[in-house]
């Protein structure tokens, strides 16, 4: 069984659609599958089970891009092809079945419009895929002991919490006494000049910090040093997506996006939003206080089931 996957070219949105991916590989164990992505998204299949193929989907004028998708698919039969884009391309290809993604704004989080598509329920949670040989690489970087992983970068200025703000958390959290007394912190960002800028007032008011930003080979790497995360706080991004995936204690910060849509999913995620409208709100409406109190939340021990006196 082929199966073409065509996906997002923003980070988060293709992080989210892994779920659906993993869904398929359940369900057809013998299937080769090719994902058709953004160059943002690459290396997060780069580890997937059954991958065949990425064709990275570099935008082009004209949309030409999807003009190159189409040669590098046309000439091959499809037993399945799913498109994520709501696009028309899944009908210019030869195949037996077609999944297309209903385009719009609608209520809803992300992830279950991506599983509809396939009407699968309940929607399936987002996975991270790394090898054992991406643990060993960043297992240097890390010190021993829990990891308090911060987040400060995002795609848009408005969504990016203070980075004043985020020193005071981390003070918190590490401070005896505190959820993770005694916890090393490290701070994530991607590659660029840009996430660079982000993230430097924070790495100059925490020296001690690991900097993680943009010194990682890929996505896999990535995960890998998420995976150790005792805790991961960060702004609306596709880290905070791919934290949530690998199944870190994750909390997402929301004031100008809305949690409704973006939440992260996973065993042990949760969105803390600013105090005021949902998804108009300005990030410095989000008190240190109360991202203290989601984390307590977050990690405390699960209560004890109860048991019969009798």
């Amino acid at each position: 069984m082929r199966i073409l996957f065509v996906t997002s070219t923003r980070l988060g949105d293709a992080v989210l659609s892994t779920g659906l991916l993993d869904h398929l590989l359940r369900t057809h164990p013998e299937a080769r599958i090719t994902i058709a992505c953004g160059p943002l998204a690459e290396g997060l299949f780069a580890r997937m089970p059954n991958r065949e193929r990425t064709i990275v989907m570099v935008k082009r004028g004209l949309a030409r891009h999807w003009r190159d998708l189409w040669l590098a698919t046309a000439f091959r039969r499809w037993d399945l092809v799913v498109d994520l884009r709501g696009s028309a391309f899944a009908w210019t290809v030869p195949a037996r079945r077609r999944a297309i993604k209903r385009g719009g704004r609608r209520p809803g989080h992300r992830i279950l419009h991506i599983a509809e598509t396939l009407g699968v329920t309940p929607a399936p949670r987002p996975v991270a895929w790394f090898a054992p040989e991406d643990a060993a690489a960043v297992a240097p970087l890390l010190p021993g002991g829990p990891l308090l992983v911060l987040g400060p970068t995002a795609s848009g200025r408005g969504k990016i919490w203070p980075a004043e703000r985020f020193v005071q958390l981390a003070q918190a959290l590490t401070a005896p006494g505190g959820v993770l007394a005694g916890a090393a912190v490290a701070v994530l960002g991607g590659p660029g000049a840009q996430e660079r800028e982000m993230a430097a007032p924070l790495l100059a008011a925490l020296p001690g910090a690991v900097d993680l930003v943009g010194r990682l080979a890929a996505l896999p790497q990535v995960a890998a040093v998420l995976s150790r995360a005792a805790l991961y706080v960060g702004n609306d991004s596709g880290l905070m997506h791919l934290a949530a995936a690998c199944g870190a204690p994750t909390l997402g910060l929301f004031g100008p996006t809305l949690a409704s849509e973006y939440a992260p999913v996973g065993p042990r995620a949760r969105a803390v939003l600013a105090k005021g409208p949902p998804g108009a709100t300005p990030m410095h409406r989000l008190s240190v206080a109360q991202v203290v109190q989601a984390a307590e939340a977050l990690l405390a021990p699960a209560p004890e089931p109860a048991t019969d006196p009798a």
